[in-house]
């Protein structure tokens, strides 16, 4: 369901708060269900996400980038390009160029495209029920904490305050190529949970301090072995573009 709050309002979803009941592994898991269920609510309803900073009016999120960008002239993209990106790397990215994301997944096997750009993002359908959405956004800025890694995080905190980060794993999905000629890999953070009884769903994201924009893909299956499916789908036909010269 779309947010329909002024921009710029904190988001709050009621969770169960960690307690020391039961043990802590326990206790640091028991608000994921919850969380993974609205950032794929965020994703797959088309809800627009905002980056509200005090100190500046608030931006306005891009539409997504479906194509390779392109950068100023004296960069090395090819060079960016050519290797991994790891969460260290992202600073070898030209200041403000977003990253983009392919939009191959609308001609893979059992796949459809659903919505295109469609409060900033587009969506994919498949055959045995699962529901990707894909996004790129600009003005991050505000949402920056040194590293990528950290200000992806902050990103998913900005979703949903209480997501813990270690309830993130570092996973890779492809930089730059095609689903026949891949390119690298560059690091991710993916949040994924299959709630008892109901779907499966997994988010998958990266905020790209440098460049000033984010990628986050959100997939959601009737179980976790076609949400599996999917996740190999989305790594082969939705790499990250890196932006070219």
């Amino acid at each position: 369901m779309a947010d329909h709050r002024p921009k710029g309002e904190a988001t709050e979803v009621q969770t169960e708060m960690p307690t020391t009941a039961g043990g802590p592994g326990r206790a640091r898991y028991r608000g994921t269900p919850l969380a993974i269920a609205f950032l794929g609510a965020v994703l797959l309803g088309g809800c627009s996400v905002g980056v509200p900073d005090p100190s500046v009016p608030a931006a306005t999120a891009g539409p997504p980038v479906l194509a390779t960008p392109t950068i100023t002239p004296g960069h090395d993209a090819a060079a960016v390009a050519a290797r991994d990106l790891p969460f260290a790397a992202g600073d070898t990215l030209a200041p403000g160029v977003a990253v983009g994301i392919s939009d191959e997944l609308k001609g893979a096997p059992g796949w459809r495209l659903e919505k295109e750009n469609v409060a900033g993002a587009s969506q994919y359908a498949k055959a045995d029920g699962c529901v990707a959405a894909a996004r790129v956004s600009t003005g991050q800025g505000p949402l920056v904490r040194g590293g990528d890694r950290d200000s992806t995080v902050a990103l998913f905190q900005y979703l949903d305050a209480t997501i813990e980060p270690s309830y993130l794993k570092t996973e890779t999905l492809r930089w730059g190529g095609t689903a026949d000629a891949p390119g690298k890999n560059v690091e991710v953070l993916a949040l994924q949970q299959t709630a008892p009884g109901g779907r499966s769903t997994a988010v998958l994201a990266r905020l790209f301090g440098t460049a000033g924009s984010s990628t986050y893909i959100s997939l959601s299956c009737p179980d976790a072995a076609t949400l599996a499916l999917a996740r190999a789908d989305v790594v082969r036909f939705l790499p990250l573009l890196p932006p070219a010269a």
